[in-house]
């Protein structure tokens, strides 16, 4: 279903707020720190525009926002107070909040959370004889000092609540009955299981992918580029699986440090098939399926066809099942109740997908999922080496929004627990030839 609205998706939300800070920290301006706030700190999939919170001393507010006025990216303002100015930019609408250093911790929290979230922050402060408005927590109108955000809920004798929780929903509750869960982090990502190269249509090669992988601290890759009759510009065709798996084997032996698994994202037919056969498909060492064409199917015989790619022992992990593509379509309209149901019993994965132009499982699907006991992968879905630590951050982030956490996640566990993963599943499966061997 087709969204109407102004708002933009999270990426260039990202790429605005990028852009600002870069020319805020240029501009010579009297700011001691630049941080990113709103929806994009809490990795909103899409949002009205971005926001900055600027850190300087008082003294010098109205000669920073002066300045701010006047960046490079800014084509017009369109409002301006004591302690804030919205611009308007060729990408989309800028917030910039200013606030001094002292206050950060409570400026971090006004400016990152709902108004529903911050609303239950000031009633809770004002229970305390505290006042919260603003960006500043007061006591008898003195401002306190609020050096970073635990220092804030800890005033108000709550434990730290995450940016991404921060939606005024029942993250609340959880907080007061001390009930947050502890989520999934970067320092718990062991590998990146899905992700393109010029094989299909990446821009990199597999080893200039497997070689950032590792600078971002990765132990394993699985290279998954897309299958012959996928949507894609460019598809690994089935004469050259062997060769892939050739350079595969060469870029192993050059880069010892770093695992990489051979896979594929291979499409799921209309009729609920996959793209490549078994024989192929078993060569393999972990297979992701993905529907990217409706081929004008309703949610119900979109849902069936999922439903067979799980059922497949040679299939592992189901790819952004929505489809979604944040700010611009919801995606298909699924059973995800079945779909999770059918993925527990199979012990097949699904994915929050960290592309832009995905985000998918959404925090909604994602934390539902988790609920019902699926295994979550969390990938970059990265096109280029240079997109490989941001969207993994995006995933990340959409995963930390559904409240999962480490223990829920396929790739925080060692490259030897994926292949126990995907043999358990293939149990009874005979191929001519095992996964691994080339």
């Amino acid at each position: 279903m087709a969204l109407k609205n102004s708002r933009i998706p999270l990426g260039r939300a990202d790429a605005l707020a990028t852009l600002a800070i870069r020319e805020v920290r240029q501009a010579g301006l009297p700011a001691e720190d630049v941080l990113a706030v709103g929806g994009l700190r809490r990795c909103a999939p899409a949002l009205e525009g971005a926001a900055l919170l600027v850190l300087a001393t008082d003294t010098v507010h109205a000669e920073l926002l002066f300045g701010l006025a006047r960046l490079p990216l800014v084509r017009s303002t369109i409002a301006v107070s004591e302690t804030s100015l919205r611009a308007v930019t060729e990408r989309g609408l800028l917030d910039i909040h200013v606030a001094s250093p002292e206050a950060a911790g409570a400026a971090l929290v006004w400016h990152t959370g709902t108004r529903r979230h911050t609303t239950w922050l000031h009633k809770r402060a004002s229970s305390m004889g505290l006042a919260f408005r603003d960006g500043r927590l007061n006591r008898s109108d003195a401002p306190l000092t609020i050096l970073d955000e635990h220092e804030f809920y800890m005033v108000l004798d709550l434990p730290y609540i995450p940016p991404e929780l921060r939606e005024g929903g029942d993250e609340i509750a959880a907080a007061e009955g001390g009930r947050l869960p502890s989520l999934v982090s970067t320092a718990h990502v062991r590998g990146d299981l899905h992700m393109h190269t010029t094989w299909s249509d990446g821009r990199d090669s597999i080893r200039t992918m497997a070689q950032t992988a590792r600078q971002l601290g990765h132990e394993y890759i699985a290279i998954t580029d897309h299958s012959e009759r996928s949507w894609s510009s460019r598809r690994l065709l089935r004469p050259e699986i062997g060769l892939q798996r050739e350079e595969i084997d060469t870029v192993r032996s050059q880069t010892p440090d770093i695992e990489i698994l051979h896979g594929v994202e291979v499409d799921i037919m209309p009729d609920g098939s996959l793209d490549f056969g078994n024989d192929e498909l078993a060569r393999f060492d972990i297979v992701l399926a993905s529907l990217h064409d409706a081929h004008g199917h309703d949610g119900t015989r979109l849902t069936e066809r999922y439903l067979k790619a799980i059922q497949h022992p040679l299939v592992n992990v189901i790819t952004h099942p929505a489809n979604r593509s944040p700010a611009v379509s919801d995606g298909y309209d699924l059973d995800y109740d079945r779909l999770f149901r059918a993925a527990v019993e199979t012990g097949t994965a699904m994915e929050v997908d960290g592309s832009p132009t995905h985000l998918d499982m959404d925090g909604r699907l994602a934390r539902r999922a988790a609920e019902a006991g699926v295994t979550i992968v969390i990938s970059s879905d990265g096109h280029r080496a240079d997109a490989l630590g941001r969207q993994m951050a995006f995933g990340l982030g959409t995963a930390r929004r559904g409240w999962v956490g480490p223990d829920q996640v396929l790739n925080t566990r060692g490259v030897q627990e994926v292949r126990d993963f995907v043999a358990r599943k293939r149990v009874g499966w005979h191929s001519p030839k095992p996964p691994g061997v080339s």
